[in-house]
């Protein structure tokens, strides 16, 4: 995994509560079993008409977003199925950071270990980045180390995430490479039980 310790990124505001993982990937689009080629997918049935034309009235397809990173978004992100192919999609998309009021807790999960860092902010703060991202090409920094946010223009605020997450984050770690840390320990136990 590719560690997140600072990353500057332009803002795509979903100014939407409540959107589960089936809107985030539909069902139909669940059948690869690798983790690549499901950003084509994400928010499809908004992105997409019937035909698979781009939709003109859905804000993502504003070439003013093309290239963000930062995802900000309404209460409740992810909730739904447990499907892990939604933060699958949206970092396949390009997304590294999810910003939110609130997260599903098994989504939350999920993106922590698909290298996506999920940031729960109060509802102001977030309404306060949403609008400025409608407004205009706005940029934003991310310190994971010193768990801020902040921009050129003077905002800044502080976020909380468990210790757990940010040194998996910060590391580039997986729960593999977690278990791998130990295979001194794991190769000494088999040899003293076999």
């Amino acid at each position: 995994m590719e560690p997140i310790r600072i990353h500057k990124g332009l803002v795509y505001p979903l100014n939407r509560a409540n959107i589960d993982t089936d809107q985030i990937i539909p069902k139909q689009f669940l059948k690869r079993i690798e983790r690549q080629g499901f950003g084509q997918f994400l928010f499809y049935h908004w992105r997409f008409d019937d035909e698979g034309v781009p939709r003109n009235d859905f804000s993502l397809n504003n070439s003013k977003y093309e290239g963000a990173s930062i995802l900000v978004a309404g209460d409740n992100f992810g909730c739904g199925s447990s499907r892990e192919h939604a933060p699958w999609a949206i970092q396949d998309f390009g997304f590294r950071i999810v910003i939110a009021p609130s997260f599903a807790d098994i989504f939350k999960n999920n993106c922590v270990k698909n290298e996506i860092l999920p940031i729960q902010l109060g509802e102001d703060h977030v309404q306060e980045i949403m609008k400025l991202a409608e407004s205009d090409h706005y940029s934003i920094t991310i310190n994971l180390e010193k768990q801020l946010i902040f921009d050129d223009q003077g905002f800044e605020v502080h976020f909380d995430i468990s210790a757990y997450s940010r040194e998996m984050l910060m590391n580039g770690w997986d729960d593999i490479a977690i278990t791998m840390g130990y295979e001194k320990e794991i190769s000494q136990f088999e040899h003293t039980h076999n």
